[in-house]
C-alpha cells in the first residue's frame, strides 16, 4: 500500500513539474516574440539613380486640372455645355475629360535630348443632344487653360453621330423611369403574380448591346433579374425591347416583349393573351440567394501573409516607379485602363508604352437580351470602374496603394482611393536553379521575386484583374484574369444549345473574352525590324554515317517586311517566336531583340461577314505589327459599342496601307483571352484560375547572358558552406527575423459607385 501511495505521489509530482515546464516555455516564447524588432519601413536597398521628374508628361490629370478644364469649358457660353451628371439626352453634356498624351517624338525629345517639354493638354468629349452630334476638343495649356480646338474630324475623318454616344447616368435615370411607367405599372397583375413586383419591390435590369442592328438605331433589349445581390444569375424570364433613338424621352416606346420564351408586340398584347390563358405563366416563388457572397463558414484564421523584412525595394514618386534595375511611368485611363510608359531596364528603354486597349465579349443565346450581345468595354470605360482594392485580398496587405482621379459621366472629378496597388511578390518558385549531382556538387538558385503593378476593374458583372509584372530576368508580363458573375438568361426551349444550366431556370451563356494590348517596344531605339523564328524537322545525313539519315529539328528564321505580312491571324498557323529586333548585335553576333510570347485560349473571333465585326477587327490577329503613328493611338474607341456598323476606329484600316516595317518605329497589337463555357462551378462567381491570358515580353539575345545572375537574391551553396550567410541569405533568416508593421484596415470603395440621383 505504501509503495502504491509513493508511486501515485511521484506521478502527480511529475505531472506538476511537466505543467510548470510547459507554462514556462510558453511565457519565454511570448516574451521573446515580444522582443522581436519591428521590420524596418526604410529600405535597406540602395536605389540606382533617381526618380525621373520628366515622367510627368505621361501623368493622369490631377483633380485640380480636371476642375480647370471643366470650368473653362462650361464658361464658354457659345458651347452651351452642362456639367450636371443628370443632364438629359436632349441637352449638351460634358461627358469626359482625359489627359491628351504628347506626340511620341515630342516626348522622346524631352526625355532623352533636353528638348522643350510638350504642352500639357486634355481631351474633352461633349455629347450635343441639341445638335445631334458628338464633339472632341483639345483644351490647353494646363494648368490654367485658355484655348479649345475641335479635333473630331481630324481624329475620325467624319462627324460623330449622337447615337454613337455611351448611355449616360442621365439617360439611365430616364430609362428606369420609362420602364416603371410603361412596363411594370401597366403589367400590374402579371408583374405581381410572376415576379412579385410591387411599389416596395422592383426588378433590376441588364442591357444587351449593341443597341440595334444598324447605324443610327438605339433600340435596346433589356433583361430583368431579381433584386438580389448577384442579380446577374437571377433571370426572371421577362425581356423588353425599348426604342430610345430620340434624345426626347417623351418619344420613346416599347417595341417588343419576351415573356417565358413567347414574344408579344406590346404590353397590351401580353396582358390580353395572359388573361385569355394563351400564355405559359411564370409563377413567382421565393428562392435562396445562391448568388450571395456572404460567408458560408466562419473565418477560423489568417491565410499566409507576406511582409518586407528589410523595407521595400521599390519606390513610387508621383507617377514614376523604381524597382531594382527597372523604372517606368504609369497612368490609368478612364476608357482603356492601365498603362505604363518609358519602361527601362538597367537604364535602357525597353518599351515606350504597354497598355490595355480593349476588352470584348461575344455571347450566344436564344433569348434576345443576349443573342446579339457583343460587349466592347472601353466604350463604357475600363479604367472608369477601378474602385478601391481590398487590402489583403485584392493585393497583399503590405502593398503600396495609390489613389486615382477620374472625370467621366460626373459633375466633378472623383477620387478613387487605393485603386492601384504595387508590391514585390515571391512567386513561390525559383526564377532559376540547378543542383549539381555529377562530377561536382553544388547548388545555385534564385528566388523569383517580381514587382506587380495592379488594378482591378469591375465592369458590370465581370471583374478584370490587370497585372503588369516586372521580372529580374528583364522580362515584363502584361496579364489579365477574369472573375465576378457570369451573364445568364432564363431557361427556355432551345437555350441549352448556348450554355449549361447552372441554377433553377438559369442558363450560363457561352461567350468569348478577347483582350487587346498595345506594346510599343523600342529595342535600342526606334528603328526596329520584325522577325519570326520557329522549327522544322529536316531529314539530315549523319556526318559520320553518310548513308544513315535522321529527322532533326532545325531553326527557321524570317524577317517580315510589311504590315500585311506581319498581321498574324488567329485562324492561321503563326510562328512560335515573334521578335521586335534591333540591327545591333550582342557579343555573340545575334540581333538584340525582345520576344512577344502570347498566352491565350481564345475562342473564334466574330466572322468578318458580320456587320459588327469592323468594330472589333483587332481580334482577327494574334499579333499585328504596324508602323507607329500618333494618329493610330488606340485599337478601339469610346464610340465603337453603340455604332458597331460604322465604327469611328476600324483597326483593320491601320494595316490596309501596308507600309514598310523595316527599320521603323514599330507597335505590336497583341490579342489574348479565353473561351468561357459557364458551368456549375461558376456559381456564385467565376474564379481566376485558368480564366485569363496575356503577353510576356522576353529578352532574346538582347543581353550576353541572363541579367538576373547579378541579382542580390542569388543563392550559392557548396559542400561545407551550407550555413554560410555570405552566399546564402536564407541561412541567416532566423537572425533577421522581425515583426511586421501592420497598418490598420480601411475601406472606402463604395464612395465612387454610380448613383442615378442628385
Amino acid at each position: 500500500m505504501l509503495v502504491l501511495r509513493m508511486t501515485s505521489l511521484v506521478k502527480w509530482i511529475l505531472i506538476f513539474f511537466g505543467l510548470i515546464s510547459v507554462i514556462a516555455n510558453i511565457v519565454i516564447v511570448c516574451l521573446y516574440s515580444g522582443r522581436l524588432p519591428k521590420c524596418s519601413s526604410k529600405p535597406h536597398h540602395v536605389f540606382k539613380g533617381k526618380h525621373n521628374e520628366r515622367s510627368a508628361v505621361f501623368a493622369d490629370l490631377s483633380a485640380e486640372e480636371y476642375l480647370q478644364v471643366r470650368d473653362y469649358m462650361s464658361n464658354q457660353k457659345d458651347l452651351d455645355i452642362s456639367v450636371n451628371a443628370l443632364t438629359k439626352p436632349s441637352g449638351n453634356f460634358l461627358f469626359l475629360i482625359d489627359v491628351l498624351l504628347p506626340r511620341k517624338a515630342d516626348a522622346l525629345g524631352y526625355l532623352d535630348n533636353n528638348k522643350p517639354k510638350p504642352v500639357r493638354e486634355a481631351t474633352a468629349v461633349v455629347f450635343y443632344g441639341t445638335l445631334g452630334h458628338i464633339k472632341e476638343y483639345v483644351v490647353g495649356p494646363l494648368p490654367n487653360p485658355i484655348y479649345h480646338r475641335d479635333v473630331t474630324v481630324e481624329r475620325y475623318k467624319e462627324e460623330l453621330p449622337i447615337n454613337a454616344r455611351t448611355v449616360t447616368i442621365g439617360e439611365y435615370a430616364l430609362i428606369s423611369k420609362f420602364i416603371n411607367e410603361e412596363v411594370f405599372t401597366k403589367l400590374g397583375k402579371i408583374a405581381k403574380e410572376s415576379f412579385d413586383v410591387s411599389k416596395e419591390k422592383t426588378l433590376n435590369y441588364f442591357e444587351g448591346m449593341p443597341r440595334g442592328v444598324k447605324s443610327g438605331e438605339r433600340q435596346t433589349w433589356i433583361s430583368f433579374f431579381r433584386d438580389l445581390s448577384g442579380m446577374y444569375i437571377h433571370p426572371v424570364g421577362l425581356e423588353v425591347l425599348i426604342n430610345h433613338e430620340s434624345t426626347n424621352a417623351s418619344l420613346w416606346s416599347v417595341k417588343r416583349l419576351l415573356y417565358n420564351g413567347q414574344y408579344f408586340d406590346s404590353v397590351e398584347d401580353l396582358l390580353k393573351q395572359y388573361d385569355d390563358g394563351k400564355v405559359t405563366k411564370i409563377v413567382y416563388k421565393p428562392v435562396q440567394n445562391y448568388a450571395s457572397l456572404k460567408l458560408k463558414s466562419k473565418p477560423t484564421g489568417l491565410s499566409p501573409q507576406q511582409f518586407y523584412a528589410q523595407g521595400k525595394r521599390f519606390s513610387v514618386k508621383n507617377n514614376h516607379v523604381m524597382y531594382l534595375e527597372w523604372s517606368f511611368a504609369f497612368g490609368l485611363s478612364s476608357l482603356t485602363g492601365m498603362r505604363v510608359f518609358d519602361v527601362r531596364f538597367k537604364g535602357e528603354r525597353i518599351a515606350y508604352e504597354v497598355s490595355v486597349q480593349e476588352a470584348m465579349s461575344v455571347y450566344g443565346s436564344i433569348t434576345p437580351g443576349m443573342i446579339l450581345t457583343k460587349f466592347l468595354d472601353s466604350s463604357i470605360g475600363i479604367g472608369r470602374f477601378a474602385h478601391e482594392l481590398v487590402r489583403g485580398v485584392d493585393c497583399p496587405y503590405a502593398a503600396t496603394y495609390i489613389d486615382t482621379f477620374r472625370y467621366i459621366d460626373v459633375s466633378a472629378p472623383q477620387r478613387f482611393r487605393n485603386s492601384i496597388c504595387l508590391f514585390e511578390h515571391n512567386t513561390g518558385r525559383p526564377l532559376r536553379r540547378h543542383f549539381s549531382d555529377f562530377f561536382s556538387n553544388s547548388y545555385g538558385g534564385m528566388v523569383n521575386s517580381a514587382l506587380v503593378f495592379r488594378t482591378i476593374t469591375a465592369i458590370g458583372n465581370y471583374d478584370y484583374l490587370w497585372d503588369f509584372i516586372f521580372y529580374q530576368s528583364g522580362s515584363v508580363e502584361a496579364k489579365v484574369h477574369a472573375t465576378g458573375y457570369i451573364s445568364s438568361s432564363f431557361n427556355v426551349d432551345g437555350n441549352l444549345k448556348y450554355g449549361h444550366q447552372v441554377a433553377e431556370n438559369t442558363i450560363g451563356n457561352i461567350h468569348t473574352h478577347f483582350i487587346n494590348f498595345k506594346v510599343d517596344l523600342d529595342v535600342l531605339g526606334v528603328e526596329n525590324v520584325f522577325q519570326t523564328k520557329d522549327m522544322k524537322f529536316m531529314n539530315v545525313s549523319l556526318p559520320w554515317m553518310p548513308e544513315r539519315y535522321a529527322m532533326v529539328p532545325q531553326l527557321v528564321e524570317a524577317q517580315l517586311k510589311t504590315e500585311k505580312e506581319a498581321a498574324l491571324r488567329y485562324d492561321t498557323k503563326t510562328p512560335r517566336y515573334l521578335h521586335i529586333a534591333s540591327n545591333r548585335t550582342n557579343r555573340w553576333g545575334h540581333q538584340r531583340s525582345y520576344r512577344l510570347q502570347v498566352v491565350s485560349f481564345t475562342g473564334d473571333s466574330l466572322p468578318e461577314t458580320e456587320p459588327e465585326e469592323k468594330s472589333m477587327s483587332w481580334a482577327r490577329y494574334k499579333v499585328a505589327i504596324t508602323k507607329h503613328k500618333d494618329s493610330e493611338q488606340t485599337s478601339s474607341s469610346l464610340y465603337s459599342q453603340n455604332n458597331m456598323w460604322t465604327p469611328a476606329v476600324d483597326f483593320s484600316k491601320y494595316i490596309e496601307d501596308d507600309e514598310s516595317i523595316e527599320n521603323q518605329d514599330l507597335v505590336a497589337w497583341v490579342t489574348t483571352g479565353f473561351l468561357h463555357i459557364p458551368h456549375a462551378e461558376d456559381i456564385p462567381n467565376t474564379v481566376t484560375v485558368g480564366n485569363g491570358g496575356g503577353v510576356i515580353l522576353r529578352p532574346h539575345n538582347y543581353f550576353d547572358k541572363d541579367p538576373s545572375i547579378h541579382s542580390p537574391d542569388g543563392v550559392y551553396i557548396s559542400p561545407g558552406s551550407e550555413g554560410n550567410c555570405e552566399n546564402n541569405k536564407m541561412a541567416c533568416l532566423a537572425e533577421d527575423a522581425c515583426s511586421p508593421v501592420v497598418e490598420p484596415f480601411t475601406y472606402n470603395g463604395f464612395e465612387g459607385t454610380i448613383k442615378f440621383e442628385e
